[in-house]
């Protein structure tokens, strides 16, 4: 064990110290109390609309007379009855069921029902991957 003195004692004092408050600490009800009661200076603001919603609900007035007004009736596209019809008729041809269809083209089967009940709103993306994975033409003519 050639290398290793003899072995010293560090008598050096440690001082360990508090962080500083965060802000979050500062504005605290008991810490601004304590300072109160030590003397320490204490700066308060009253901001404008603080911790209500008036400033977001202000220019609203404009928009809400404009929405009263608009009287037409909006709905999102769904699928037509064709696509509907073509995708069933040539995933039955394949002989798959919606749950191996949606899994070859990494979609949920939840999706391939909703295109086949109409109620699903068109992706022209999913139906490029039905028609490759069905091998046939599911919009237009055939």
């Amino acid at each position: 064990m050639a290398g290793i003195g003899p072995i010293r004692q560090d008598w050096e004092p440690v001082v360990v110290r508090k962080k500083a408050p965060t802000a979050a600490a500062k504005k605290d009800e008991k810490a601004v109390n304590a300072a109160r009661r030590s003397g320490a200076e204490i700066e308060t603001m009253k901001k404008y609309n603080a911790g209500t919603n008036k400033a977001a609900s202000s220019g609203t007035s404009l928009n809400t007379k404009r929405l009263d007004d608009d009287t037409e009736n909006l709905a999102h596209e769904r699928v037509p009855s064709d696509l509907k019809k073509n995708l069933m008729q040539a995933r039955l041809d394949k002989k798959m069921t919606q749950a191996q269809l949606a899994q070859m083209i990494n979609e949920k089967p939840q999706v391939i029902q909703e295109y086949e009940s109409g109620k699903a709103i068109p992706n022209q993306q999913i139906i490029s991957k039905l028609e490759r994975a069905l091998g046939t033409k599911l919009r237009g003519k055939k």
